[in-house]
């Protein structure tokens, strides 16, 4: 199934086939997952939006115009389907909390805490962010990647605009970073 297209994928699941309908889910679920975290839903219900995206997938499966922009379709609908849950009346439980792992190396005493400090501030500045910004920001750091033009549909912009504006945005970011800590290098 791997050295299928999506559109033949599409096609075959279309017709019933649950290998095509699993690849297809192997190939975007990280896209679908990377949108609904943009929106901080709590675990429980992103996991059910999740299944919605699918559930909408197989719902209009024959309906689908461009096969080749499944991706942009399921990154829309992911969209879509968080903002309907946000409206009704779901809450943002946005967290700072740094998942427990072991690190594969040695890490100097006090890397941690620095790490969780600099990961606090750019959340911190990326919140203070306009909301066109932190959507274009999310939707360029998608996984799997976006292309300009998905992008540029889902933004609502020229395709052309979309590399200037990023760089506006990542220029106001590390202005924010600056104003909180003006003694610090932000690279990037």
């Amino acid at each position: 199934m791997a050295e299928l297209t999506t559109p033949a994928l599409l096609s075959r699941a279309a017709d019933g086939d649950a290998s095509a309908w699993d690849e297809l889910v192997e190939r975007h679920a990280r896209l679908v997952w990377s949108v609904l975290r943009s929106y901080r839903l709590d675990d429980a219900t992103a996991a059910d939006v999740f299944q919605t995206v699918w559930l909408r997938l197989v719902e209009q499966v024959d309906r689908i115009r461009d096969p080749e922009r499944l991706a942009a379709w399921l990154a829309t609908t992911a969209r879509r389907e968080a903002l309907r849950v946000l409206r009704r009346g779901a809450r943002e439980t946005p967290t700072d909390s740094v998942p427990d792992h072991a690190e594969p190396f040695a890490v100097a005493p006090g890397d941690d805490l620095l790490a969780g400090e600099e990961h606090g501030a750019v959340l911190t500045a990326f919140a203070q962010l306009s909301e066109s910004c932190q959507a274009l920001l999310r939707l360029l750091t998608a996984d799997p990647p976006l292309d300009y033009r998905t992008i540029a549909e889902l933004v609502d912009r020229p395709i052309g605009s979309i590399g200037p504006t990023r760089q506006r945005c990542l220029d106001r970011l590390r202005a924010l970073l600056l104003e909180g800590d003006p003694d610090r290098t932000w690279e990037g």
